[in-house]
C-alpha cells in the first residue's frame, strides 16, 4: 500500500493552473511538480494547508491510498 497524491485531480476540478497554486501557497513550481508526481518523501502541514486553502478542499481530497504490495523501504 502507498500514498498516492491527487493534487492534479483537485487542481483540473477547481480550474486552476499549477503555476497560480504555486504562486498563491508561496512555492517553487519546481517543488509543487514534484508533489504532484509524488517524488517527494513528506510535505509540511503548513504547506498542505496552504494548499487546501487555496483549493478550498481538505487533505483527504488531495491524497489517496493505493492498495497493493507494500513498498520496500530500502528502495524506496
Amino acid at each position: 500500500m502507498r500514498i498516492v497524491v491527487t493534487l492534479d485531480v483537485m487542481l483540473a476540478r477547481r480550474k486552476m493552473k499549477a503555476k497560480d497554486l504555486a504562486e498563491r501557497v508561496g512555492i517553487t513550481e519546481a517543488n509543487l511538480s514534484l508533489l504532484r508526481t509524488g517524488k517527494v518523501k513528506g510535505v509540511r502541514f503548513e504547506t498542505l494547508a496552504k494548499i487546501c486553502e487555496a483549493l478550498q478542499c481538505k487533505p483527504a481530497d488531495l491524497l489517496d491510498i493505493e492498495e497493493g504490495d507494500p513498498v520496500d523501504e530500502a528502495s524506496g
